[in-house]
């Protein structure tokens, strides 16, 4: 059994967002609760709960994720360099079980970062 969440809703124009970029694979849209000056959420349009839950069909997927992610980012103008994270479970600090990266920039990242 799956759960519904924010982003499914998102996908499906139900909730607004301000979608940055959309394909067939994907969507791209501003984290409501940034961050960093620039805070994008990349998700796919199929459901995986988290990153450990995909399964060898999806590795096509997972690098489109990324290359958009590389897209994005240029778009959005972060030349001086960015951070992707993908949180995974619980204790790696997921909220939504929907996989999504999350792009940071705009500003000097810390390490470790948390």
């Amino acid at each position: 059994m799956t759960v519904d969440t924010v982003f499914d809703k998102i996908i499906r124009r139900e909730i607004p967002a301000q979608i940055v970029y959309e394909d067939n694979l994907c969507l791209a849209f501003k984290d409501i609760n940034p961050q960093a000056p620039v805070h994008i959420l990349v998700i796919p349009k199929k459901l995986i709960p988290q990153l450990s839950d995909a399964e060898s069909q999806d590795h096509a997927l997972l690098g489109h994720l990324l290359l958009t992610a590389k897209r994005v980012a240029a778009q959005v103008g972060l030349e001086n360099g960015y951070r992707i994270v993908i949180n995974n479970g619980s204790d790696g600090g997921q909220t939504v079980y929907h996989l999504h990266l999350h792009i940071l920039g705009g500003r000097q990242m810390k390490w470790p970062p948390g």
